[in-house]
């Protein structure tokens, strides 16, 4: 019999629990608002237990969380939720409250790197050493995945929070991150464009200057990213990539701006895996902590972690 895990993809607003043994057998699954941690946290258990108890019991579950997060398996806040803009839940112990309640490995890392895994392993990364996910919504993230694990170092990625240089149309706009003002989060999220035009980059026509500015702030960061990390592809996702044409706008201006220096290997590509990539990666950490995947190349290794560690 395959082994069954749980899978939970915890969002700002809500989240995404299911039990599943692979891609193709997800059995159940079902969406929960996101509240309080008690309320949150109770309702994910309870319907866990009663899904267990309809298709068996649970050998590892897999959290894809919002974060920022303690990555850290030598840290004793591992598996907390840190500083977070999500009201109640700064200091939030997510992992522990779920092993306790099945008694099985829990595997634990941000939902972008929850993305970026599943992803990688079956979807628009798939056949590349190192592949990049950035998921552009109601703010930015992104995750590295290198030899088939999430980067990660003094802490996980925050692909939204570097700054870019400013489109010449858009100096006077402050930004909307609550930490950094004008970041790539603070530019280019769907809030940054509410924030400036009153709607979302989908319902302003063709020829609005939100589109430019967009692909402008989208295709500094990709070739920020292909600079640094050298991936063989950067899948660009997240409500505002759903925009039409805005991932053409970003690939034209991301090749100008490349020019000569690496144009034969910027690939920006759609998500394959649509709005499942959450609950996959979720079972692909359930899957790597089952399975006792160590993290490599960093101090603090341990069995289970699903990260590389890098010093």
């Amino acid at each position: 019999m395959a082994d069954l895990f749980g899978l939970i993809e915890a969002g700002g607003t809500k989240v995404v629990v299911g039990v599943g043994s692979a891609v193709g057998d997800i059995r159940a699954k079902v969406r929960i608002p996101t509240t309080t941690p008690a309320e949150t946290l109770g309702a994910v258990i309870a319907w866990l237990r009663g899904a267990a108890a309809e298709h068996g019991p649970l050998t590892a579950l897999g959290v894809a969380c919002f974060g920022p997060l303690d990555l850290d398996r030598a840290s004793p806040r591992w598996g907390f939720i840190t500083r977070t803009v999500k009201p109640g839940w700064n200091d939030t112990d997510v992992a522990g409250p779920l092993a306790a309640a099945f008694g099985c490995p829990v595997g634990f890392d941000t939902d972008v790197n929850g993305a970026a895994l599943a992803e990688h392993r079956w979807g628009a990364g798939r056949g590349h050493e190192v592949s990049v996910y950035v998921t552009v919504g109601t703010g930015i993230g992104g995750g590295a995945i290198v030899d088939g694990k999430p980067v990660q170092g003094a802490g996980h990625p925050e692909m939204g929070h570097f700054h870019l240089p400013r489109h010449p149309d858009d100096g006077d706009f402050a930004g909307v991150c609550s930490f950094h003002g004008d970041c790539l989060e603070g530019l280019a999220s769907g809030p940054a464009i509410a924030a400036r035009w009153g709607a979302s980059l989908s319902e302003l026509p063709p020829g609005h200057p939100a589109h430019a500015i967009e692909a402008h702030y989208l295709a500094h960061a990709a070739v920020a990213l292909q600079a640094i990390l050298a991936p063989g592809v950067i899948v660009l996702g997240g409500g505002v990539m759903a925009a039409p044409g805005l991932l053409d706008a970003v690939r034209a201006k991301a090749a100008a701006l490349a020019g000569d220096y690496f144009p034969d290997v910027l690939n920006l590509a759609a998500p394959a895996l649509g709005g499942n990539a959450g609950l996959l990666g979720a079972l692909a950490l359930a899957q790597d902590v089952q399975c006792g995947s160590p993290i490599t190349n960093g101090s603090n290794a341990s069995s289970g972690g699903g990260s590389i560690v890098l010093r």
